[in-house]
């Protein structure tokens, strides 16, 4: 018999439920976790600060459609996670987050660090737990992750109590975790199917908008073939862009505001009806809405819809995909329907008049010009990270996805300071593939320090910046306190910290300094100067239109 402590049973567990990445800050009382997971060739990636761990998490999660895994030390180290625990909550991603805590038996007593975390972290979790004896750890840590990946996937949380982790138990005494071998995934009423299908086949101008469920639930290659087989122009929700290329021959993303507004039927797939399309009345209001997801209260949230389809993502795509192909003949010709030829005729127009500037010479450069140029030269299967202000609506509009998960930006929290963190846990969780930030000036400041992150632990991720010098466009003739931040060193930021590092003001040269910068094979900051008052658009809160 061997005698093991708590946090070895929790990396133990880790590894058995396949984890191969942990992201951490150091201290106190997880040590010992990060410690035996390196034991058990777990790769554990430390930062500079517990919120760009918990971003780069989320950001393995949304590449992978796995749980990101996340700890921290106890107190203001947990604490620290709670934005980019917020924005997984959110975005509705699986994360497992291990929050080292002050001793279990001194709860009350103001320990050193003692706060109320598991109080703190349960409004925004699936589920959380604070595990009071060491032999149940593989249980608990195994239940984590069904918690997390069933379902509508989300956060977890696990508190550990410094006596906990370091409690001494033998081996075999430790509960084994339960776990199913198969599970099936909730699928519809076949009577249902076949009457989502008969409305598609019925509307003149129909549209899909999809989401997170139906990345997570691995429905990327049904939702591609209804779309080929149907011809039904397709949208997603910003964090799930890839899900069909967005090259394809009924992609027409500038058309994006006349496909809502025109449409006689809309099929919500796996995504929420929130701000983002206005709480569903950025929707036609004579459109009849079809809603698929595996959660039951977000049908008919927020809006009335005509039919809500309880079922896994994937599962009902697969079913509507089988009756589908057996009705062939509903679907000749409509990739030259008068509908798929009046998005066309929107997406031409909207491109042509968008191209005097992104060809512009103009100095400084606006950034639709830098856009272009990071599109002409990324690879097609490109991870492409994007956070900030204007640059996030430039990037919207000019640079396509065509991969599942190889877009990651803001999300529906509009969180500013993910895009390095997100770029890092992208490039972890696939090293094989360019990875690309694109910051703003502003938000690049927020977790600039993870570049140390980047050359200490050798990813290659090329951050290339879109400095206006400051937040938001310069408006000369509105008030903007806080506004101005001049034109930060970036490149030479990097440079000291031991990355690559070029300021770039001609727009001729951004395809240059990108090739030097993937050429180097180190982390890499282009600091690329733009026009201030170049300002991009965006929906407000509400859902109006703002510039």
């Amino acid at each position: 018999m061997s005698k093991v402590i708590g946090s070895y049973l929790i990396s133990r567990t880790l590894k058995e439920e396949g984890v191969d990445t942990l992201f951490y800050l150091m201290g106190g009382p997880n040590f010992d976790i990060v410690m035996a997971a390196e034991d058990q060739g777990i790769r554990c990636i430390d930062f500079r600060h517990e919120q760009a761990a918990a971003f780069a998490a989320h950001a393995y999660a949304r590449v992978t459609g796995k749980p990101g895994v996340c700890t921290a030390a106890s107190g203001p180290g947990t604490l620290n996670l709670l934005t980019g625990v917020y924005t997984a909550a959110i975005d509705c991603a699986p994360m497992v987050i291990l929050g080292g805590a002050g001793p279990v038996h001194e709860i009350g007593r103001e320990a050193f660090q003692e706060v109320d975390q598991v109080g703190i972290m349960e409004p925004m979790m699936k589920w959380v737990h604070q595990t009071t004896q060491a032999a149940r750890y593989p249980e608990v840590v195994s239940m984590a992750f069904r918690k997390a990946t069933t379902g509508r996937p989300g956060p977890v949380y696990i508190d550990c109590g410094a006596d906990v982790l370091y409690e001494e138990i033998e081996e075999e005494d430790a509960v084994h975790p339960s776990r199913a071998a198969r599970r099936t995934r909730p699928a519809a009423e076949p009577s249902v199917v076949s009457e989502v299908i008969d409305m598609l086949a019925a509307s003149e101008r129909p549209m899909i908008f999809a989401g997170g469920g139906a990345f997570f639930s691995g429905a990327a290659p049904e939702l591609e073939r209804l779309v080929d087989l149907t011809s039904t122009p397709f949208y997603t929700a910003p964090m799930s862009r890839g899900l069909v290329p967005e090259d394809h021959a009924v992609s027409f993303p500038a058309a994006r505001s006349t496909a809502m507004r025109e449409a006689d039927l809309v099929l919500v797939v796996g995504t929420r009806l929130n701000w983002m399309v206005q709480y569903g009345h950025r929707f036609n209001r004579d459109a009849k809405i079809v809603q698929i997801d595996i959660e039951p209260s977000e049908l008919g949230h927020n809006r009335d819809i005509d039919l809500g389809v309880v079922g896994d993502a994937k599962a009902v795509l697969t079913q509507m995909l089988e009756e589908a192909e057996s009705r062939e003949a509903d679907w000749a010709g409509r990739i030259e329907s008068d509908w798929v030829l009046r998005l066309r005729d929107v997406e031409d127009d909207r491109q042509a008049r968008g191209a005097a500037i992104q060809n512009s010479d103009q100095l400084p450069m606006h950034p639709l010009r830098l856009c272009k140029e990071i599109r002409e030269f990324l690879d097609r299967d490109a991870i492409l990270s994007v956070d900030g202000n204007e640059i996030l609506h430039f990037g919207r509009q000019s640079l396509p996805t065509y991969v599942p998960g190889h877009r990651l930006n803001s999300g529906v929290t509009g969180t500013m300071g993910v895009g390095l963190p997100y770029g890092i846990g992208a490039q972890l969780a696939k090293p094989d593939k360019q990875v690309l930030v694109l910051h703003g000036d502003g938000s690049m400041g927020m977790n600039a320090m993870e570049l140390d992150t980047c050359v200490r632990h050798n990813i290659p991720v090329v951050t290339v910046i879109s400095n206006n010098a400051g937040w938001t466009a310069r408006t000369p003739d509105r008030r903007k306190p806080g506004r101005e931040l001049g034109f930060t060193n970036y490149d030479g930021m990097a440079r000291e910290l031991g990355a690559y590092g070029e300021r770039v003001e001609d727009p001729n040269e951004i395809k240059p300094a990108l090739q030097r910068a993937f050429d180097s094979g180190k982390p890499a900051v282009i600091n690329a100067i733009v026009e201030p008052t170049a300002a991009g658009v965006s929906r407000a809160w509400g859902g109006s239109r703002m510039e």
